[in-house]
């Protein structure tokens, strides 16, 4: 199963990608689709943090870890 975690950052390097291919001039796809990639990289960042990874059920009453002084 794939981390939450590698796809934030998969999600980040699309945006960077769309960047990219915003601003450069010698494809002119690229430059058309630009801000698609960039919407569809951001919306996977946003989804990915709102759903966020499975955290684990801590069991009540039990002690906390000391930390080291």
């Amino acid at each position: 199963m794939i981390r939450h975690s590698t796809i934030q950052r998969t999600a980040e390097i699309v945006m960077v990608c769309g960047i990219i291919a915003l601003c450069q001039p010698w494809n002119l796809f690229l430059h058309r689709y630009g801000l698609t990639i960039i919407i569809v990289g951001l919306l996977t960042f946003m989804i990915t943090g709102w759903v966020g990874p499975r955290q684990k059920p801590q069991a009540t009453g039990a002690p906390e870890k000391e930390g080291h002084a």
